[in-house]
């Protein structure tokens, strides 16, 4: 993004935070409608042009000739007055009532509400997004995703945002195939999504061309579920806005006795889902309580994942640290299952401040692939100490931006620039998890454990059970011949003094 645009946006949201809309979701929203608004009145005028073309009627008019007032390109040339009046009294409604196309967008707009209540401020909201080239993918992301980063400062709101960096990494090591159908059970802002569609266009942009295959891409790909109709209205626009066009975005209650339909369906998940949340027994999906005699959401959510997966899907999960050692019996089943009832390929300990500055909670990273047979040979870990920020509050960046994050210019850090991301070499060590990367010590950041080893220790897969520290060993000098050096010191030093004496003399 160009420092301009970033001006612009901050200027925005001191806007909006001046007209009394303090919340970062809720001015993410009202900026979102007023995006989707725009680009429904743009996909119009394509509809024209190719109608001009062809000399055929436009096929399926969104706007009726009653409604073309309520077109963008009609309306941001009103005064900020008469606009205010318009989009609040006119074309809101007319909004809510969308539905036409049959897109998620469209059904999560039926919720909308429209909070500007000043002119002025509609007014530069409307500036701004008449500024940006929505034919521009790479622009829209990043706008996007420069204001969802603002949701990192905002608190309570801040655990909606998985750190994009840690999204990449994850992305990156589970490298996602054309073919993938990708499931988030708890996308919030659909990071992960965008995340993966992003890696798939990038890797595999020839297969996207095939027209099968860029309709699997738009509409039968990416799954995301969330109980917050603010979040699936904000996570459908991000896919939009990353040239996803109709994916399946939808309200669930994934943990649900009534979201229980779906086993076997999907390739590959990867998740942040919530921590520490305890949910009413009884509303809780009968199938999950039998596999895991547990409350808590962290590892109810695991077993949805492994009942979501078809066979020989894969996912990587964050967990809490308590995932890894906790000594309830549910806590040990679960790591039995999928240690011994599935394949656990890896293990990725997270430094403790990658939250922050909303949360301090210790996170690790699970990747496993569902076999319903076992197949775990032996696990991968790695110890993330440095992620490229620092890891207080502020969350500062340690390096320039093109040495943050999983891909790096060049794809090689310095010894000092390695040891404030460690991301470069979890990715680089992944790949070779089955190979080299079998013979490293235990006293190495990353090392493999037999799954024996694992049995072992009770299923516990935190980290600090299986490294070894490195014991350096230190020479021991006799006590006399310590005192024989410090006396040839101090005649040494009487000597100088002597000579010195000698010369002032």
């Amino acid at each position: 993004m160009t420092g301009e645009l970033k001006s612009k946006i901050d200027r925005l949201w001191d806007a909006f935070w001046s007209g009394g809309i303090s919340n970062p979701l809720e001015v993410i929203e009202q900026i979102t409608y007023l995006m989707f608004i725009r680009r429904i009145d743009i996909l119009e005028q394509a509809k024209e042009n190719r109608a001009r073309r062809t000399g055929r009627p436009v096929e399926n008019p969104i706007f009726t000739e009653n409604d073309q007032v309520l077109r963008w390109s009609v309306f941001v040339n009103e005064s900020p007055a008469n606009m205010l009046t318009e989009v609040r009294d006119r074309v809101f409604p007319w909004l809510r009532d969308l539905g036409g196309d049959g897109s998620t967008y469209a059904h999560h707009m039926k919720d909308a509400r429209f909070t500007i209540t000043t002119s002025n401020l509609l007014a530069k909201a409307v500036d701004m997004i008449n500024g940006i080239d929505m034919g521009d993918r790479d622009t829209k992301g990043d706008l996007y995703e420069y204001m969802l980063s603002k949701i990192a400062t905002a608190g309570q709101n801040g655990q909606f945002r998985t750190p994009r960096h840690i999204i990449q990494l994850m992305v990156e090591m589970m490298a996602p195939q054309p073919g993938d159908e990708i499931c988030d059970p708890a996308c919030g802002t659909a990071g992960f999504l965008v995340a993966s569609a992003e890696y798939v266009e990038r890797t595999h942009r020839e297969a996207l061309f095939a027209p099968a295959q860029r309709q699997h891409f738009n509409e039968s790909m990416f799954h995301g579920f969330d109980f917050d109709r603010t979040m699936l209205r904000i996570g459908s626009m991000n896919m939009l806005l990353h040239s996803v066009e109709n994916p399946d975005i939808r309200y669930r209650d994934s943990l649900a006795q009534s979201a229980a339909g779906e086993a076997d369906r999907y390739s590959l998940i990867l998740a942040n889902p919530p921590f520490a949340g305890s949910l009413d027994h009884d509303e809780t999906a009968a199938d999950l309580r039998k596999v895991v005699k547990s409350k808590k959401t962290e590892l109810l959510f695991l077993v949805l994942f492994l009942r979501l997966l078809k066979p020989g899907g894969r996912a990587a999960v964050i967990v809490p640290d308590g995932v890894l050692f906790g000594s309830s019996n549910a806590h040990k089943e679960l790591r039995k299952l999928l240690v011994e009832g599935h394949k656990l390929d890896a293990v990725v300990k997270l430094p403790g401040g990658v939250f922050k500055p909303y949360a301090g909670v210790s996170t690790a990273v699970l990747f496993f692939t569902k076999t319903n047979s076992g197949g775990t040979d032996s696990v991968w870990f790695y110890d993330v100490t440095a992620d490229g920020w620092s890891l207080d509050d502020k969350r500062t960046p340690l390096l320039g931006d093109d040495k943050l994050g999983p891909l790096v210019r060049d794809g090689v850090l310095s010894r000092d620039e390695h040891a404030k991301n460690n991301l470069p070499d979890v990715l680089t060590r992944w790949r070779r998890r089955n190979g080299s990367e079998q013979d490293r010590a235990r006293t190495e950041r990353s090392f493999c454990v037999p799954r024996e080893d694992i049995a072992a220790q009770g299923y516990d897969l935190s980290l600090s059970r299986y490294k070894e520290t490195v014991h350096e060993e230190v020479e021991m000098r006799a006590p006399g011949s310590i005192m024989d050096e410090l006396a040839r010191i101090e005649a040494e030093i009487q000597q100088g003094m002597s000579d010195l004496k000698g010369m002032l003399e």
